[in-house]
């Protein structure tokens, strides 16, 4: 029997299709593409955007269109509200050809860097070829088919260009199939030409059935857990390091009933923290280069490390100084083989949740020794103690609060089901130390690309993924002066969220590190140019971020000191609009105590002595690094 077919445009097609993809886990069905961000250019307006406007209109498809200021920053706000959903729902993004398209490049990266599904539909130049070179158009002597979003292949998990209307099929498909893997999944990349979107085919109706993509759980394999149980009941000094891959799966619970059997500390990702609550008396918090007193003292310590869906970048392993047994093993407990073998790892390939079953059955009534569950009791007893000295004022070096200081009264501020959000700068430092989750949602810190730029437009993304909670966006001057204009979109929407400008007139992270690192902070500071050095370090630059977020339609309270930026917060929860709250710190800091490293080369030769006493250093903490064989 012939299926019968309907006339639509290319682009009409995909709306209709992906209206009616469903995702699926546990007996629980969601859509997995809600809706459509996009920026409307040439390349894509008589196109995707005549489709998104013919659904609305007749309601033929139900896929809601929202305007973005930004191409970055609705795939930042995609990837946002799909990390908010366990990676089981996420938008599609439209943008013109040329620049619209590639600005999406870079939130492409960040959503494959971090395993988070994003569909880009960027639109491409003519099949055809018969009008080029059009506007936008980069012609390549290399070859006549190579357009900019080419650019895309690298960062994308899936990349299709859809040259002829019944490509789509196929393509499509195989997009629903990598955004629903959980081992595949990131950017995926349908370059749609600007002719093709506007281009008549006759669709099998077949196509635009309700299509549900089951995410499954893979199940360990036996032999493996017994393999990694045995490994752990030989440990002295185990230690579990969470990342997101616990969060995902919904292994929280699952965590912490194990840590709760067993006596195995339990240490944490950026992406895993808030699997085990901050005052579980088995979290150490966060592991590595800016990781807690107690995580890096046990990580030290450990002869078995229990790995549970992290990908170990250099941060968690201190660029592999952290873990300083020279005979430690590590089980690797994650869906992805990439992953599970890293670090000569016994690998445990399966669902986080699934697998710390198996594991708690394998391991049924073994524990560590008491005299370790004591010693863990002690570490996390001192940690409390640092925590407290970073929020304490008497560590303030000039008149203006430090940042730990903000952070310490954010934390009394906030509820458990309250969501911070940040990215990149100072802040995600000082965050692994210091804040206190004890929700797995509750802490939303991008930190596999660490992109600035991403802290704005993920508050959009998470608040749309769950209205009921609080959604306070922590992000300072640096990296809202790359991208705030979602502020604009917030009030567009009528979302009500919490944006915690910090502002310290420069790059603090950046800045701390170049001093480190021997390069006297230069090119950190916003400053005016100095007629005498001919460098950046004249008087602060008149900035005034307040009155820029105010422009963009936000409420703006201001703070001058811990107190205030207390009282302005409470103010900033009863309102029902986008609030931002102004509060100047101390570039300075101080920061909280380092417990761990970073490799970041230092020049081997120099002119400066801050440059040779610090390569001095970096040779010094080099030795300690070590491949895990």
């Amino acid at each position: 029997m012939t299926d019968k077919t309907v006339r639509l445009t290319t682009a009409q097609a995909l709306v209709r299709f992906l209206a009616n993809q469903y995702s699926e886990r546990d007996g629980q069905e969601q859509r997995l593409i809600p809706g459509v961000w996009g920026i409307f250019g040439h390349g894509n307006v008589a196109g995707i955007g005549q489709a998104l406007l013919q659904a609305a209109v007749t309601e033929e498809a139900d896929l809601p269109y929202y305007l973005a200021r930004n191409e970055q920053g609705m795939v930042h706000a995609s990837v946002a509200y799909a990390k908010m959903r366990d990676r089981l729902a996420t938008f599609a993004c439209t943008a013109s050809t040329g620049p619209g398209s590639t600005n999406m490049i870079t939130g492409a990266a960040l959503a494959t860097t971090n395993r988070i599904p994003v569909l880009l539909l960027p639109s491409d130049m003519f099949a055809t070829r018969v009008a080029e070179p059009v506007l936008q158009q980069l012609e390549d002597t290399r070859g006549g088919d190579v357009t900019v979003n080419d650019a895309f292949r690298a960062v994308s998990k899936y990349f299709d260009r859809v040259s002829r209307p019944e490509q789509l099929i196929p393509a499509a498909l195989a997009a629903m199939r990598v955004l629903t893997d959980p081992v595949e999944t990131g950017a995926v990349t349908l370059a749609l030409p600007q002719d093709v979107q506007a281009e008549g085919y006759d669709w099998p109706v077949s196509f635009f059935r309700r299509r549900v993509w089951h995410v499954g759980r893979p199940v360990p394999e036996p032999d493996a857990v017994a393999r990694a149980a045995r490994l752990l009941r030989n440990a002295k000094k185990p230690l579990i390091v969470a990342g997101g891959g616990t969060v995902y799966s919904g292994a929280a619970t699952a965590l912490r009933a194990f840590a709760e059997t067993t006596g195995i500390p339990v240490a944490d990702t950026h992406a895993g923290k808030g699997a085990v609550p901050w005052d579980h008396p088995y979290a150490v918090g966060g592991i590595g280069s800016t990781g807690s007193y107690a995580a890096n003292e046990l990580a030290r310590e450990a002869d078995v490390v229990l790995g549970i869906g992290t990908r170990y970048s250099d941060f968690t392993t201190a660029s592999h100084t952290v873990f300083g047994d020279p005979d430690v093993r590590f089980v690797n407990l994650n869906v992805a083989r990439l992953d599970a073998v890293k670090h000569s790892a016994e690998p445990l390939v399966a669902d986080a949740r699934l697998g710390i079953q198996a594991l708690a059955e394998a391991l049924d009534g073994w524990e560590v020794e008491p005299g370790y569950r004591e010693h863990i009791s002690l570490l996390i007893a001192r940690t409390r103690e640092i925590e407290a000295e970073c929020f304490s004022p008497g560590r303030n070096t000039g008149d203006l609060p430090a940042q730990t200081q903000i952070l310490g009264a954010l934390n009394e501020t906030l509820g458990d089901r309250d969501v911070v959000i940040n990215a990149a700068g100072s802040m995600p430092g000082d965050l692994q130390q210091l804040w206190r989750a004890r929700d797995p949602k509750a802490y939303h810190v991008e930190y596999a690309y660490s992109c600035m730029g991403y802290e704005v437009a993920a508050g959009l993304g998470a608040k749309m993924a769950d209205p009921s909670r609080e959604v306070v966006v922590l992000v300072g001057d640096g990296s809202y002066l790359m991208m705030a204009q979602e502020i604009a979109t917030m009030v567009s929407e009528g979302l009500k969220i919490i944006v915690v400008l910090v502002q310290n007139h420069g790059f603090a992270s950046i800045g701390s590190l170049s001093e480190s690192l021997g390069s006297q902070r230069f090119g950190t500071r916003y400053r005016y140019r100095d007629d005498d050095s001919g460098l950046l370090d004249g008087d602060i630059l008149p900035v005034d971020l307040a009155a820029n977020a105010a422009s963009l339609g936000a409420d703006v309270l201001r703070a001058t000191s811990v107190d205030e930026f207390r009282t302005a917060m409470e103010k900033a929860k009863a309102a029902d609009r986008t609030t931002v709250v102004h509060v100047e710190t101390d570039l300075y800091g101080p920061n909280p105590p380092g417990h761990g490293w970073w490799d970041v080369p230092v020049s081997e030769v120099s002119a400066l002595d801050s440059t040779r006493a610090a390569y001095e250093t970096y040779a010094a903490h080099k030795l300690a690094q070590h491949h895990y064989l």
